[in-house]
């Protein structure tokens, strides 16, 4: 059966595994999608997103910059011989463009600037990150977005309703 010209893609399957806190704890200024070095299980495991970005956090190391991923938790595949398995916690290697590496290294230079994980995702097949660089937001920074989330769901709420 052809498609005709309006009909899209066929949606994928593949999971989008999200970092919601980090959207809370952090004012994100710029972002900038990276690939990630991955083992075979551990591709496995992201597929069925069993993946924990929370604790995530990404650093430029080494003369000629490298970016590696800490503390982000991926699960052991389940079908997987115990021989076989990966570590779930470990430094995972990211893959970018030198003058994104280089951006992002001048960025975490800054005091109060961090690289955090906010999306992992699969483009034509392959597990991406994005990156963000974000500064840690006050307390009352957090309640000014609370404020804000609370009076956009009530507008919405009111529009729909009257």
């Amino acid at each position: 059966m052809a498609k005709s010209k309006g009909q899209s893609k066929a949606t994928n399957h593949e999971p989008v595994i999200e970092n919601r806190r980090a959207r809370y704890d952090y004012a994100i200024s710029d972002t900038v999608d990276c690939g990630i070095k991955l083992t075979g299980t551990e591709i496995k495991s992201v597929r069925l997103a069993r993946v924990n970005l929370a604790e995530g956090f990404a650093r430029a190391d080494g003369d000629p910059a490298q970016l590696t991923l800490h503390n982000v938790h991926i699960g052991e595949y389940p079908n997987a011989a115990c021989h076989f398995q990966h570590q779930p916690v470990r430094d995972r290697i990211l893959l970018a463009n030198r003058r994104e590496i280089d951006k992002l290294a001048q960025a975490a230079s800054e005091k109060g600037v961090t690289l955090v994980p906010l999306r992992m995702h699969f483009v034509s097949g392959r597990a991406k990150v994005v990156i963000g660089i974000g500064r840690g937001k006050k307390s009352y920074d957090k309640r000014e977005s609370i404020k804000a989330r609370d009076a956009k769901r009530d507008m919405d709420r009111a529009l729909k309703g009257g």
